[in-house]
């Protein structure tokens, strides 16, 4: 059995899954119920139902899910003598990390597309929108999944260095806090330096939101992409670092 299998096994009981799938229907859930509230109508159809979930839940939602995941993959090995287990055991830092990761990604591409199946349920029944969610944002809903990926590792490093389950998730509100700060100053780069912000702008995509052209462009999902894969690899490779500098736990 390789490592990614056993660590998806580990949360087979675990509350993740309730995670994944209630979190975005909840959130998705408040978009409709404040739309429907409030007597306005989607004045521009899919896309006004998409800024008020999808963007709403890349502000700060999304973040929280994936650090609350992190947490829960990682909550067995800080316990008993699991941490010792893990470090003398034959699976090298790297492979650890990458498989902790891999899951915690997983975990959120899965969170994504119930968000992503959500919306479009709520915009078919709920609000009887004419045709289909459009091309661009589906498109943008692959860019999410791809750019949560940093996210997934920063946050899983964090709780795999931090014992507390809270604190990394604390952490991740306050990240996402200030990614919202940035963005909404126009601070375009910081989605190369804060996984918080690219998962963030993804999901900003083709809104013309926060400085957004309104179009999802080749030089956007590029950008998105190129910081994708500088920030995953700069995040894992910090993580395998750390994790091999670590000592057994002596009680």
């Amino acid at each position: 059995m390789n490592a990614f299998s056993a660590e998806m096994i580990k949360l087979r009981r675990s509350q993740a899954w309730t995670v994944v799938v209630l979190l975005p229907l909840i959130i998705a859930g408040v978009g409709t119920f404040n739309t429907i509230t409030s007597g306005e109508e989607l004045a521009d159809g899919w896309h006004t139902l998409w800024l008020r979930t999808v963007v709403f839940y890349g502000l700060f939602p999304l973040a929280l899910g994936v650090a609350v995941l992190a947490s829960l993959a990682w909550r067995s090995e800080h316990r008993g003598g699991n941490w010792n287990a893990l470090m003398s055991g034959p699976v090298s830092s790297v492979r650890i990390v990458i498989a902790k990761t891999a899951v915690v990604a997983t975990l959120t591409a899965a969170m994504n597309v119930v968000m992503l199946a959500a919306v479009v349920v709520l915009g078919k029944v709920v609000f009887s929108l004419d045709g289909m969610l459009p091309t661009e944002l589906f498109a943008t809903s692959a860019l999410v999944v791809v750019a949560s990926l940093p996210l997934a590792a920063l946050q899983s490093g964090l709780s795999m260095a931090i014992r507390s389950f809270a604190v990394p998730i604390a952490i991740a509100l306050v990240g996402a806090g200030l990614s919202v700060f940035l963005l909404t100053a126009e601070v375009t780069g910081a989605i190369f330096v804060l996984p918080y912000a690219l998962a963030t702008r993804a999901t900003q995509l083709a809104t013309g939101t926060f400085g957004d052209s309104g179009s999802l462009t080749t030089a956007a999902a590029l950008s998105v992409l190129a910081a994708t894969a500088l920030l995953a690899l700069a995040v894992v490779a910090s993580t395998a670092r750390t994790l091999d500098r670590r000592d057994i736990h002596v009680h």
